[in-house]
């Protein structure tokens, strides 16, 4: 549960926050969006894939087989991975939006990081401006925000172009096969299929790395099924002919031949 607060001298001044010390607020989001400057050190570390949002796809971190469990996060809040999504660092802190449209600072009250004091960083200096370590904080959410807009204009020219196509995952279990759907992928064949003219309008556009990016972080499915299989051994000691077949993730390094997945 959360509790976004827009941070103001009024409420916040005598309050202190501390920095995020475990991800178990993110333990329950099994796809969190991305921008594209965090594209290249994300496909390191888990799949990406675009969603549908509006009219239009956005890149997210896949980090579950469950709409409910994200997998990178362990049971005492450790995140799991290499890389953590920038829509999860800044946290307590979020950026919202008035109605007129501008960013507004917002802070998570329940997120146990909020408090009366007496320990933590402030919100606010004595002459009643944001705190340098607040600052910084609003510096990081902001160079975000800006790079999501640049993010979506490289989407939409990947849609223009039919460049993105359905993505469904099969898992194979013990109780049989199981299809996670609602995924979008770079699509490998028309990428291929572009002539010349329509390649360079693409890649002015900046789409080139994020479907690039997009397509070699799926073979990080592997390191899903793997935290998958991890955590069914902590909850559940497997049961003959009911462990999770990893079988669909095998492959022999980075290859733009991704059928063996569908």
């Amino acid at each position: 549960m959360t509790a976004i607060t827009p941070v103001t001298r009024s409420r916040h001044a005598a309050m202190r926050w501390r920095g995020n010390q475990s991800y178990a607020f993110a333990a329950d989001r099994a796809v969190i969006p991305l921008v594209a400057a965090e594209l290249a050190g994300a496909a390191l570390a888990f799949p990406i894939a675009f969603i549908a949002q509006g009219e239009g796809f956005v890149p997210a971190a896949v980090l579950g087989l469950e709409s409910n469990r994200n997998l990178f996060v362990a049971g005492d809040g450790r995140w799991l991975g290499g890389y953590v999504p920038a829509a999860l660092r800044g946290y307590p802190f979020v950026l919202g939006r008035t109605e007129d449209g501008r960013q507004l600072l917002c802070a998570d009250e329940a997120s146990g990081l909020v408090s009366d004091g007496p320990e933590g960083q402030r919100f606010f200096e004595d002459d009643g401006t944001l705190s340098e370590p607040v600052r910084r904080v609003l510096d990081f959410l902001t160079k975000v925000e800006q790079n999501r807009a640049a993010t979506a204009a490289a989407c939409a020219a990947l849609r223009t172009k039919n460049l993105i196509e359905p993505w469904t995952i099969t898992l194979k279990t013990g109780q049989g096969e199981r299809k996670i759907e609602g995924l979008f992928r770079a699509s490998e064949a028309a990428l291929n299929a572009l002539d010349d003219e329509a390649f360079l309008s693409v890649r002015k556009s900046g789409a080139l790395p994020l479907a690039y990016a997009q397509l070699l972080s799926m073979q990080q499915l592997r390191v899903l099924g793997e935290l998958a299989a991890a955590r069914a051994q902590r909850h559940q000691p497997p049961q003959p002919g009911q462990d999770l077949d990893l079988s669909w993730l095998e492959g022999d390094g980075i290859k733009f031949d991704f059928g063996k997945l569908h």
